[in-house]
């Protein structure tokens, strides 16, 4: 389902996706939607049920121009978001802006914001392809040594697609953006505070068998350069 560059939609194609405030953070380059999106871990998705507005974390996976999302068959807000358009949004923190005045206060962030009407994903394999992908995305490496799904365990599940056509996305980098008063009074501390995401060593299940050594992917998840290959 991937896209070729030359044949992909401009970002903020529409109306309610062109940003109206700070139009100086947008960014037009679809590569910008992708690396926000695939930097991040979790989204979150606001859907209508019944008249009340309702934002969820979930995980998500990019294929291409394609984003997917899963949950249970069960879940009644996989089941809105197929009866309206959603919103989803990924949002990475760089650092705060320390300013000298509580109005400049603010942070340094990537943040990415899909709209549009998700589709039911009904077959079988790219069922799977949908999977693989956020599987994939949460843990690189992990669906080509771990258990497929059964099929009663993809009858519970239930994959939704949205096509990445309607989106925006804005930046902010730098430091505080003071007035020259406050600039010029002085006294106070301005600067960045930067932020940055670090792993933590692998931590063995409780009841891991003796001899089964932790992937050299998890192991170095997090390091300059690309994973292990499988």
């Amino acid at each position: 389902m991937t896209t070729s560059a030359s044949s992909r939609v401009p970002l903020s194609p529409t109306p309610r996706s062109t940003p109206t405030r700070l139009r100086e953070r947008a960014r037009t380059d679809r590569a910008d939607l992708d690396a926000v999106l695939d930097a991040g871990l979790v989204c979150h998705m606001g859907v209508l049920l019944g008249d009340t507005p309702v934002v969820l974390p979930t995980v998500y996976g990019r294929d291409g121009d394609t984003l997917y999302l899963h949950g249970s068959t069960g879940a009644g807000n996989l089941r809105a978001a197929l009866a309206h358009d959603i919103s989803v949004a990924v949002t990475l923190v760089d650092g705060v802006v320390y300013a000298r005045a509580a109005a400049h206060l603010s942070m340094n962030y990537r943040c990415a914001v899909v709209l549009g009407r998700a589709v039911e994903v009904t077959d079988h394999a790219e069922q799977l392809h949908g999977l693989r992908i956020v599987t994939e995305h949460a843990a690189p490496g992990s669906w080509s040594r771990v258990r497929p799904p059964t099929t009663k365990e993809l009858a519970a599940t239930k994959v939704l697609a949205l096509e990445l056509t309607e989106a925006s996305v804005k930046v902010r980098t730098g430091g505080p953006k003071d007035d020259d008063m406050d600039v010029a009074t002085g006294g106070v501390w301005a600067g960045v505070l930067p932020i940055r995401q670090v792993w933590d060593p692998p931590i063995d299940a409780d009841d891991l068998a003796a001899g089964i050594t932790v992937p050299d992917d998890v192991r170095h998840r997090g390091e300059p350069g690309p994973l292990p290959t499988h």
